[in-house]
C-alpha cells in the first residue's frame, strides 16, 4: 500500500500543466489553462503527501486562492478518490 501512496504523491509532486488539464477533463473539473499552470507550479517539487489530511487541506486552500472554491472542492473530491 505504501508503494501506491508514494507513486500517487510523486505524480502530484511532478504534475505538469498538460497532465492537470487532462485529468481535469477526464474527471469533469473546470480548470482553465492559466489556473492549471498556477496549480501545477504550486504543486511541483513540494513533496506534498495528499494522504495526510492537514497537508491535503493546505493544498486545497491554496488551490481555492488560485482557481476558486468550487474548483478546489472538485479537486479535493479527486484527491479523496486517489487516497482510497
Amino acid at each position: 500500500m505504501k508503494l501506491i501512496q508514494n507513486m500517487i504523491n510523486m505524480k502530484i509532486n511532478v504534475i505538469t500543466t498538460d497532465e492537470l488539464l487532462k485529468y481535469s477533463g477526464q474527471y469533469n473539473i473546470k480548470v482553465s489553462r492559466p489556473q492549471a499552470e498556477k496549480i501545477a507550479a504550486f504543486l511541483r517539487g513540494k513533496n506534498f503527501d495528499i494522504f495526510n489530511d492537514q497537508t491535503r487541506a493546505q493544498i486545497i486552500r491554496e488551490v481555492a486562492k488560485i482557481a476558486g472554491p468550487n474548483t478546489a472542492k472538485e479537486i479535493n473530491k479527486l484527491f479523496i478518490q486517489f487516497t482510497r
